[in-house]
């Protein structure tokens, strides 16, 4: 137990949000501009199938990193996920517009599920966070990581929804070049202001808790 407890007193030292956000910061631009612009690019120049494959070349090439890496790959998993659904979308109504509807959904379903996660006492944020920092079983079980990511949960939802229901709007108008610019600004500058404030939330959150200051 005393060997557990050093181990994680050292994780904690070495813990700061400027180390967290330095170790994600890179693979959540890569993830959230690379396929949207790899597909805008690809599109305008020769021709939807081309943003469609390149789009989604982007998005396995992302996957098949965070595996090597020895890393979860939740995110990317999701990333994948959603990819395959565009290309089918776009390729089956070889419509540019519809290329982004399964994002639109896909995201509003995940806004939910955290919101309901956070309910239910196991917040969907906590499984996504483990992909930045390796949590030890004994800081997964604890209260405080629940309280702590279900308030992440419960930001992330709330941000999620209102963005899709946003994007929604803006692929109803049918303006390809709209629907694009929607996507970055809508995402973009809030996910990494979002990402920024969970990182420091939870590392604030994890050294100000009584549960585990006289344990760390």
């Amino acid at each position: 137990m005393a060997t557990t407890l050093d181990a994680l007193a050292a994780r904690r030292r070495d813990v700061s949000v400027k180390s967290l956000l330095l170790g994600s910061g890179p693979r959540f631009a890569r993830d959230s501009v690379g396929p949207v612009l790899a597909f805008y690019l690809g599109w305008k120049w020769i021709g939807l199938p081309t943003g469609v494959v390149a789009a989604t070349l982007v998005t396995i090439v992302a996957y098949v990193w965070e595996r090597r890496h020895a890393r979860t790959g939740v995110a990317a998993t999701v990333g994948l996920t959603i990819a395959l659904a565009q290309a089918a979308a776009g390729l089956a109504t070889g419509s540019a517009r519809w290329f982004f509807a399964p994002a639109v959904l896909v995201n509003a379903g995940y806004g939910a599920a955290f919101i309901v996660s956070a309910l239910l006492g196991r917040p969907l944020a906590g499984v996504f966070a483990q992909e930045t920092y390796p949590f030890p079983p004994e800081l997964k079980a604890s209260a405080t990581f629940r309280r702590v990511f279900g308030r992440v949960s419960l930001a992330w939802g709330t941000y999620l929804l209102l963005r899709s229901g946003l994007r929604w709007l803006t692929l109803a108008r049918g303006d390809v070049e709209l629907i694009v610019v929607v996507n970055l600004l809508s995402g973009v500058p809030f996910t990494a202001a979002l990402m920024t404030w969970s990182v420091w939330y939870g590392v604030r959150g994890f050294q100000r808790s009584e549960e585990w200051a006289g344990r760390a």
